[in-house]
């Protein structure tokens, strides 16, 4: 007789009813052994009840699951628990037992009842400790854990329980972004390695897209889509279901779609807006973040000023693909630097000077900008810690207070985007470029 391998999961027909509300509509879905199902949309959409419903936690008022062909209902408790393995978004973690007692409740499934903890469970259980990060802390108490620590430890029980389906609800919540993407990256290398099939419900579209084989979003109960990342995933879907605006990118080394939402409000686009300008921005230190994405976002042809590499604004330019001179961090200006900086100046209609820090280095970017701020019409960004950021002993105070003799000052990225719209300064394109 052929082995049937591992099973996978099919919904069909799934509805779910809480008393009046009905949580989940007719969902019908299948997950493949091998597969990495994103389930995507916003909060209240069905995504938790899904989950607590192929887990048996959840009323189902009508429908089929089935695990290879078995239905649910037909499964006892512990074939269950040797089929399904359930992360939930929250756990009490009860009593301060140590992590690697907590992660060996995964393996109960398999041991024999009231029987002692095995070598074999141990080995797997201090394999699993060992990938996530924990073997010199095994002995810990579970209560002494940060929330991403013990979000962690929860992925480490679901994984000794080696089962043939994971269910996994918000696993990278409480995460910073570098766990983030290693627990991703380590259960889809886990379901391709060893078939296992995997639904994960995610907020972040854009990291359902890098690491799912197919993302399913729900809105209102109902799937509104299902397929392929390159395929789901657009700005209508984005603003359908999540009333969020965005632009969709494609990374140029994995060839996957990403959104980039863009900044809300969109009170600041005025009907008689002037034509779209080249601006360039002076900034550093996430002084000109909020700048960058207002003015992009406006569809303002942008540039930025001298930055350090992985200074925060140097990101934000590559995220929005605008254009930049980049400087070694904490290195002195270069000649090199200064000079594409000049010419980003010469070219541009307008130019922005965001509240960014004045130390040594930038001083000559301030007496650059002072050069062309009589001709060109000059915005500066200041807010009450403008002057608190100058690291000169008061040179640089002295060129913003005769940068603001020649600028018109502006409190915001608000503020500048309807500055641009409703007025054109004396001097502003046409007569600079005449």
């Amino acid at each position: 007789m052929n082995d049937p391998g591992p099973p996978g999961l099919t919904v069909t027909g799934l509805t779910v009813r809480y008393r009046a509300v009905t949580a989940l509509h007719q969902v019908t879905l299948r997950v493949r052994p091998g597969e990495v199902l994103a389930l995507a949309g916003p909060n209240g959409s069905g995504k938790s009840s899904f989950v607590r419903a192929v887990v048996g936690l959840a009323p189902v008022a009508e429908g089929q699951i089935e695990f290879g062909g078995r239905p649910l209902e037909t499964l006892s408790l512990e074939e269950r628990a040797r089929t399904i393995a359930w992360m939930p978004q929250e756990e009490p973690v009860g009593d301060n037992i140590p992590i690697r007692e907590y992660v060996l409740y995964g393996r109960y499934p398999h041991s024999p009842r009231f029987a002692p903890v095995r070598d074999s469970d141990r080995a797997i259980a201090d394999r699993v400790l060992a990938e996530l990060g924990f073997t010199d802390r095994a002995e810990v108490g579970v209560q002494e854990l940060s929330g991403g620590e013990r979000q962690r430890v929860r992925l480490g029980r679901v994984l000794v329980q080696e089962t043939p389906v994971l269910l996994l609800d918000e696993p990278t919540a409480h995460l910073d972004m570098g766990h983030q993407l290693d627990i991703l990256e380590r259960v889809r290398r886990l379901a391709h390695a060893e078939g296992r099939a995997v639904v994960a419900a995610l907020h972040d579209l854009n990291l359902a897209a890098r690491y799912a084989d197919r993302v399913v979003v729900l809105h209102r109960g109902r799937i509104v889509a299902d397929g392929l990342p390159s395929s789901v995933l657009s700005p209508a879907l984005l603003r359908d279901v999540w009333g969020v605006v965005a632009d969709l990118r494609t990374d140029p080394r994995t060839g996957l779609p990403y959104l980039i939402p863009r900044l809300p409000g969109a009170e600041l686009r005025l009907s008689a807006a002037p034509p779209f300008r080249r601006v360039h921005v002076i900034g550093g230190g996430g002084s000109a973040t909020p700048l960058l994405r207002a003015l992009t976002s406006e569809g303002h042809r942008v540039t930025l000023g001298v930055v350090s590499l992985f200074d925060s604004d140097a990101e934000t330019a590559k995220e929005l693909d605008v254009p930049a001179v980049a400087e070694v961090p904490f290195a002195p200006l270069s000649e090199e630097s200064r000079a594409k900086n000049r010419d980003l100046l010469a070219e541009a209609e307008v130019v922005v000077v965001a509240p960014f820090p004045v130390g040594p280095g930038n001083l000559p970017v301030l007496d650059d900008v002072l050069e062309v701020a009589g001709r060109v019409p000059t915005y500066l960004v200041e807010t009450p810690s403008t002057i608190a950021r100058d690291f000169t002993g008061g040179s640089g105070a002295s060129r913003l207070a005769a940068l603001r003799r020649k600028s018109r000052v502006v409190a915001d990225a608000r503020e500048l985007v309807r500055a641009l719209a409703v007025s054109a300064p004396a001097g502003d394109a046409e007569t600079h470029h005449s």
